[in-house]
């Protein structure tokens, strides 16, 4: 029997991580099948805190042709670039 199950993209957030990092993928009849299967197979040592699964057919990636357009910065909107501000000692991470 043919297996026709979507192809599924799976993140997790580590116990001591900010953002949620793709750790690998994995076909599942729905998302709530991903989910579970993604907690089996990425997180066997209780690595993660989060678990996101994403339909890989719902993710629209841009194409590296357009790379110019879409990352080359503004230089008409230099208040994008907050490179003129002082940051005070009291903020941190920024």
């Amino acid at each position: 029997m043919e297996n026709n199950w979507p192809l599924y993209e799976v993140f997790i957030r580590s116990k001591n991580g900010l953002s949620h990092k793709h750790v690998g993928s994995l076909h599942a009849a729905d998302a709530e099948m991903a989910l579970e299967n993604a907690r089996d197979v990425y997180t066997r040592r209780n690595e993660g805190v989060s678990i996101w699964v994403v339909k890989a057919a719902d993710i629209k990636a841009s194409d590296p042709a357009d790379g110019d357009f879409l990352f080359e910065p503004a230089s008409d909107k230099i208040y994008r670039h907050p490179t003129f501000y002082d940051v005070p000692d009291a903020v941190k991470h920024m």
